[in-house]
């Protein structure tokens, strides 16, 4: 099976880095990354990553948006996303999967186990 892209949309450039370093040991997964909602859909309509890990607080154009976007775009709206959120507020995980999340992970996450994370979440089999 080939690496799994994903695709990490985060206003904070510590946690996409993070995140991206974290995949790439643990995983040997590819990994891009977009610092806003806009970037990340046009990244995700130009490179079609096999998941998308997004942050729910960022200005302008916010991760509920985002989603939105992303669901209504028929070049990305198979890919499954992964919202990342400091808040666990279970009314608004609700919210995300009527969106069409697949999951909500609570940041800080744990580096060492986010791509089990992710796998686990997207019923992926180990490689």
């Amino acid at each position: 099976m080939s690496a799994k892209r994903i695709l990490v949309i985060d206003d904070e450039a510590d946690i996409r880095e993070i995140a991206k370093m974290s995949l790439q040991i643990t995983k040997r997964w590819d990994v891009l990354t977009a610092a806003s909602g806009e970037e990340g859909v046009e990244l995700a309509e130009a490179k079609q990553p096999d998941a998308i890990l997004l942050d729910v607080v960022m200005p302008e154009l916010d991760g509920m948006a985002t989603l939105k976007n992303l669901k209504d775009n028929p070049a990305t709206q198979l890919i499954p996303v992964i919202m990342l959120t400091a808040t666990g507020n279970i009314a608004t995980q609700q919210q995300y999967a009527t969106l069409g999340a697949k999951a909500v992970l609570i940041k800080p996450f744990d580096p060492g186990i986010l791509g089990n994370q992710i796998a686990e979440a997207l019923d992926w089999q180990p490689e």
